[in-house]
């Protein structure tokens, strides 16, 4: 098994958090609910951890994680056309593609319990990032 990480990320709600993300094509993958609640989900390769964190701030959170994919283009207009409910009670939205000046396309889907997901692939005219020229 090849070695990665995976976030853990608060969730001020486990049933609202597979809620949002199962519209986004995750899957639960285990749960364990009580006091020290937990919630791993899964789409493809990204795999999130959460845990049960009710009195998370998701307007003041600094939970946050980078996932890199192959085409960060198609994923935001699966998402887009799915819909991410723009909610400044919880500050959850999906923001518009953009290039970066480090040669990546990157969105961002921020969750109900304020979590920030970038998300980013290499620019398809020039080498990814760190790469030799």
């Amino acid at each position: 098994m090849d070695e990665y990480a995976v976030p853990v990320l608060p969730s001020r709600d486990l049933d609202e958090t597979l809620e949002f993300y199962g519209r986004l094509g995750f899957e639960e993958r285990g749960r364990w609910d009580g006091p020290d609640g937990y919630l791993i989900l899964v789409r493809g390769t990204v795999e999130l951890h959460f845990r049960r964190d009710p009195g998370v701030d998701p307007l003041a959170t600094a939970g946050s994680c980078y996932v890199q994919v192959r085409d960060a283009d198609a994923l935001h207009r699966d998402w887009a056309r799915i819909g991410v409910p723009a909610d400044p009670t919880t500050g959850s939205r999906l923001t518009d593609v953009a290039e970066t000046s480090y040669r990546m396309r990157e969105f961002a889907l921020v969750d109900r319990s304020g979590n920030l997901l970038r998300i980013g692939s290499p620019h398809r005219d020039g080498p990814a990032p760190g790469s030799a020229r």
